[in-house]
This record gives structure tokens, C-alpha cells and sequence, in this order.
């Protein structure tokens, strides 16, 4: 383990780059939807957002998880400082803890108003592909390390752990992302241990509170525990549409604009009414044959 950490930055590099090459040839080959007109805006923008919310998070949270990590380890803080257990075990118990705060960070972005304002500019992507997976504003990418930091110290998960579950759940996410043609028998299959870009999908679509589903970052299991899994889109597949209203034109996939929709009154009343309160109730899980 201590090898891992030596290497960390190098491990990370490959894991990142190399899943963005591996789905971008997937899109390539097997793609699920036309990439639109928008398409060099759109990469260039995404990942643009990318770079400034690394940089701001690498200032105000350096290394994540992994401070966190480091000082529970020291002080002893934390419930794996205190529950004996296998290395496997614990490598399993972190990355699912991990994973269920980052269902529970992803609910709230919905379901609390300024949050959502902040969450909104990663759903604003009128297509959905790899790139998605990078658009979120530096705001959100800052809320995200607080929860991260605050998850790690309260599980007391040690750096090794917390890193192999960074490295899944960065793969995760370019993967659920990513605008692929899958047989509807795979994903069925995958969808028993994994969220895959079919299901993701589903709550990016604009139709009949899809948006208010599939949460789940790398596990599919919550949404299925906590009610809000859908299994199929309200819409037919081929009817599904992305992004949010108010938010559909061409300068909202420019990074400037990008930067400045939190604090942007564009969004209709459509948008409004329809995204649930934080006491609605979850939405109902919809099984389809």
C-alpha cells in the first residue's frame, strides 16, 4: 500500500487519461446519439471548467480525501481507528461509505435551491458524453471536497483506502458518461453492481422528473435502497433530450458563461416548480420489461 501512495500521482494520471482515451474510443465506435454541431465548444468549455475547479480545489483542499485520511490515521480519528478488521474488508467498507456520501451530496445538489443553482451548470450540457463527466462548477468541485474530507475523517479510512476509492470513482464517473451504444442485455447485467451510461443517462434527460433519479455515483444499490432508481426514461430513447430550461443556447456552453450560472435568473418557471423541495418525497421507481 505505501507503493501505491509513493505513486500516486502517477497512478492517478493514468487512470484518469486512460479512461477518458478507452470511452472516447467507445464513442467513437459505438455511439449512442449524434454528438451535435456544439462539439469542440463543448470539449474545450468542459474540460476548461475542469482545470479551473482543480486548481481551486488543490488550493483550498489539497489532496481531498487523502488529508483527511492522513490526519484521522494520526490522531486517531474515526470509526476504522477503533473497529479491528481485514484489509480487504476495509478497502470494501471505505469505498462504499464513500459511495453513499456522494449519493447523499448528489441528492441534496437537487433537492436545495442554492445548491442546485450551483449543481445545474454540470446539467446545462445539452448533449451527454464523456466530457459531462468533467463539467462541474469550481463551487460545486469545492462542496465536494468538504463532504469528501469530512466523510473520510468520520470513517477514519486510511490514505491507501481512500485513494483506490478515488481511483474507481474517477473511472466511474467518464464511464457513466459516456454516449455508447449498449445491448440491452449488458447493461441489464451491469446495472446489478454497476451505474452504467444508460442509467445515468435517465437523470440527465429534461422528461417527466427524470433529473430526480438514479443519484448513484459508482454502486447502483442506493438508488434501488432509497427508492429514487428508474429504470427507464418517461420518455422513449429516442425522444430523450438533456440540459435545462432557460439554459439552452449557445453561449451557456461557453466557459465564462459556465462560470457565472450559479448566480444566473435564466432558468424558467418549468424549471422551477418542477424540481421537488428538499421535504418532497423521492421519486417513484419506474420498472419497465
Amino acid at each position: 500500500m505505501e507503493d501505491l501512495l509513493a505513486r500516486a500521482s502517477e497512478i492517478y494520471a493514468v487512470d484518469y487519461f486512460g479512461a477518458i482515451i478507452v470511452v472516447a474510443l467507445l464513442e467513437c465506435i459505438v455511439p449512442r446519439r449524434a454528438a451535435g454541431d456544439a462539439l469542440t465548444l463543448r470539449w474545450t468549455s468542459n474540460f476548461g471548467l475542469a482545470i479551473i475547479s482543480t486548481v481551486l480545489t488543490r488550493t483550498v483542499f489539497p489532496a481531498f480525501g487523502l488529508m483527511g485520511a492522513a490526519l484521522s490515521h494520526q490522531y486517531g480519528i474515526g470509526l476504522m481507528n477503533y473497529v479491528a478488521m481485514p484489509q480487504w474488508m476495509g478497502i470494501v467498507v471505505t469505498i462504499l461509505a464513500l459511495d453513499l456520501a456522494a449519493y447523499g451530496q448528489h441528492y441534496l445538489l437537487h433537492r436545495v435551491d442554492w445548491l442546485w443553482r450551483i449543481h445545474r451548470t454540470h446539467h446545462s450540457d445539452n448533449h451527454y458524453d464523456f466530457t459531462t463527466a468533467a463539467r462541474f462548477h469550481p463551487f460545486e468541485a469545492v462542496i465536494t471536497g468538504a463532504v469528501g474530507f469530512a466523510a473520510v475523517i468520520a470513517l477514519g479510512a486510511p490514505p491507501a483506502f481512500v485513494f483506490i476509492s478515488t481511483l474507481i470513482e474517477a473511472a466511474s464517473s467518464f464511464f457513466e458518461h459516456t454516449n455508447i451504444r449498449m445491448p440491452r442485455t449488458l447493461d441489464r447485467l451491469l446495472r446489478f453492481t454497476m451505474v452504467t451510461p444508460e442509467m445515468h443517462s435517465i437523470h440527465h434527460s429534461k422528461s417527466g422528473g427524470d433529473s430526480q433519479t438514479n443519484f448513484g455515483a459508482i454502486f447502483p444499490w442506493w438508488d434501488r435502497l432509497f427508492g429514487t432508481y428508474r429504470d427507464r426514461s418517461s420518455v422513449s430513447d429516442d425522444a430523450m433530450t438533456f440540459g435545462v430550461d432557460g439554459f439552452e443556447g449557445r453561449r451557456h456552453q461557453m466557459l465564462h458563461w459556465m462560470l457565472a450560472h450559479p448566480f444566473l435568473n435564466e432558468a424558467t418557471d418549468a424549471e422551477r416548480t418542477g424540481k421537488p423541495s428538499l421535504v418532497a418525497p423521492p421519486a417513484a421507481s419506474i420498472e419497465h420489461d
